[in-house]
């Protein structure tokens, strides 16, 4: 085999640097937009998961407490954690059928924080008010998470 043929296979196996840095430049620009998306989806989907949470996720349990304590669990008396453990009043710890939730983990928010209720609400006076603080963690915000219609 002449040289020159030698030398033609040699290039053919082998990539350019040229070829090597547009391959980087070009995962450099998917990755570019690729990841913010990514992230800002995960924010939303906490913030989703949390709004059905707030909104109808609870609505099963309080209604069962409801149906056998004859009301909401009042703030005062335990609130949410009602849904766990039996009340400490004898009276009404006969009629407590729970725990009306698996685990406490069903009481936070997707941030891992508490959900805020108030029982009776203030908004919703004949029932109760549950809410998150949402992605800050500091209630009173735009991003609070709640279960009525903001004003």
């Amino acid at each position: 085999m002449n040289r020159r043929a030698h030398k033609r296979v040699n290039r053919k196996r082998a990539f350019t640097l040229l070829e090597v840095l547009m391959v980087v430049v070009i995962i450099g620009l998917l990755a570019a937009f690729v990841v913010p998306n990514f992230f800002g989806a995960g924010e939303k989907a906490k913030k989703d998961l949390t709004q059905a949470l707030v909104d109808s996720g609870l609505n099963g349990a309080l209604d069962l407490y409801r149906a056998h304590m004859g009301s909401y669990p009042r703030s005062d008396e335990g609130g949410l954690q009602l849904l766990l453990e039996k009340p400490n009043d004898e009276e009404k710890a006969k009629r407590w059928a729970g725990p009306y939730i698996k685990r406490a983990q069903d009481i936070k928010d997707a941030w891992q924080r508490e959900l805020i209720y108030k029982c009776p609400g203030d908004v919703n006076s004949e029932s109760y008010d549950l809410s998150s603080a949402g992605p800050d963690g500091q209630e009173g915000t735009d991003d609070d998470i709640r279960n009525w219609q903001r004003t």
